[in-house]
């Protein structure tokens, strides 16, 4: 357990400054906090996400005892460079970015689209990663992953009609407690107010939304090579990236842990954060 107890650490992902590293000729924006020191924690992120949609009742609980790192991908927020159109791609960029910042293993902490990038991570960098957490994402190949840009679209129209963020309708389930659950998730990103991320491009978002569709239509990997300690977690009616992908990724990667939250979509560790945080921390603290 690392030693938090110097004033000077910051924990909170509200005050991260935002920095700045050059490699491969794109400049990646990143944001770190925590206790330096160890294997840092590498945050992935999802579609049309930049450095301010995680969220911080996720991130600072593990900076509380982990070293935390998340980032752009090219192409995206402040990050240099056009999105690739592949998840093989967004991977090597990532590899690019990690031994840029001097680090030669990780851990990894992925969401929705991250987890696809950390998924070709952890299979062609085996060498890189120590610990693999999975939320809110499926293997290669998976049933409906394909459907994600369809989905994305509707639920976009849907929130312009309420004036709402179009993650309250894909995240959350549309019942009482999903609607609260999304506007509360809403309103915690935007609890940092000073040094703002710039918001993701229509040209990016399509790009990335080809690259899913192409993760979907892809031949399913061989997983089963994965020997990292792996957490998978997501709720229990994602739309997005359907759950069954989640119970799929747990069959098929050895020894992998599965938690799957009730009445949740694909948001459900956002919406259950107060019960998966500390699972979180305790998995990547053993």
């Amino acid at each position: 357990m690392s030693d938090t107890s110097d004033e000077s650490v910051n924990t909170f992902y509200t005050k991260a400054p935002t920095r700045t590293i050059t490699a491969d000729g794109v400049t990646y924006a990143y944001r770190e906090l925590g206790p330096k020191g160890d294997i840092p924690v590498v945050f992935f992120t999802h579609l049309a996400a930049t450095l301010d949609n995680w969220d911080p009742r996720i991130v600072d609980p593990v900076a509380g005892e982990r070293h935390v790192i998340a980032f752009d991908n090219r192409g995206v927020g402040a990050s240099t460079g056009e999105v690739p159109d592949t998840v093989e791609a967004m991977a090597a960029d990532a590899v690019a970015f990690i031994r840029a910042l001097g680090f030669e293993e990780i851990d990894v902490f992925s969401f929705s689209l991250g987890g696809m990038v950390a998924q070709v991570l952890v299979r062609e960098y085996p060498e890189l990663v120590r610990r693999l957490v999975l939320t809110g994402t499926g293997p290669a190949g998976g049933k409906g992953i394909d459907k994600v840009a369809g989905t994305t679209y509707y639920d976009m129209a849907r929130a312009a009609l309420t004036r709402s963020d179009p993650k309250e309708y894909l995240f959350f389930n549309r019942n009482t407690t999903g609607r609260s659950a999304g506007r509360a998730f809403v309103e915690r990103l935007g609890e940092r107010t000073a040094d703002r991320d710039k918001p993701i491009k229509v040209k990016a978002l399509r790009t990335q939304l080809k690259a899913i569709t192409r993760w979907g239509r892809s031949e399913p990997a061989d997983l089963s090579g994965i020997t990292q300690p792996t957490l998978i977690a997501n709720g229990d009616n994602d739309r997005m990236v359907p759950s069954v992908l989640s119970e799929d990724l747990h069959r098929r990667i050895p020894d992998s842990e599965l938690v799957v939250y009730p009445d949740s979509g694909h948001g459900g560790i956002f919406q259950y954060h107060r019960e998966f945080a500390p699972v979180a921390v305790e998995f990547l603290t053993r």
